[in-house]
């Protein structure tokens, strides 16, 4: 099996698809190290009970320990939902070079801010970008009714 873009995001689906069935923000993420999957996870904001407890974060803390390192400057982080603020700051600060996330958040992500960063983290949109959104709205539907 070819493991490109879709290959991995498909992997953080399955994650986003975990999330939605324990009643999270239906958010998967997974982070790649020379074509391998070294971390992955959900959110778990309300497991926790802890507003910082999203896919991102969780996932850089897990590749951090795989490779014992805080740096993962060789890394691609795939996301279903474009990152917010506080998980682009991690990012940054862990090194990533790439990113590679489905939907937008026009709201909440990082793009909708004006940024101005000291090195380049080359970002890629739109992979499954029409299951992301129909998760995330089945979600949003299900806890309103």
């Amino acid at each position: 099996m070819k493991k490109d873009h879709n290959y991995f995001m498909k992997k953080a689906f399955e994650e986003a698809n975990y999330a939605f069935y324990k009643d999270e923000v239906p958010v998967g993420c997974v982070i790649v190290y020379e074509s391998e999957i070294i971390s992955k996870s959900s959110n778990m904001v309300e497991l926790l009970n802890d507003s910082t407890a999203h896919a991102e974060l969780i996932a850089i803390t897990s590749a951090q320990n795989f490779l014992n390192t805080k740096n993962l400057n060789k890394c691609i982080l795939y996301c279903t939902l474009e990152p917010c603020l506080m998980c682009y700051g991690a990012i940054y600060w862990s090194k990533i070079d790439t990113i590679v996330y489905a939907a937008s958040d026009k709201k909440r992500g990082f793009s909708s801010y004006n940024l101005e960063i000291d090195r380049e983290i080359k970002t890629i949109s739109g992979i499954m970008e029409s299951e992301s959104k129909d998760l995330l709205d089945k979600f949003f539907k299900k806890i309103r009714d």
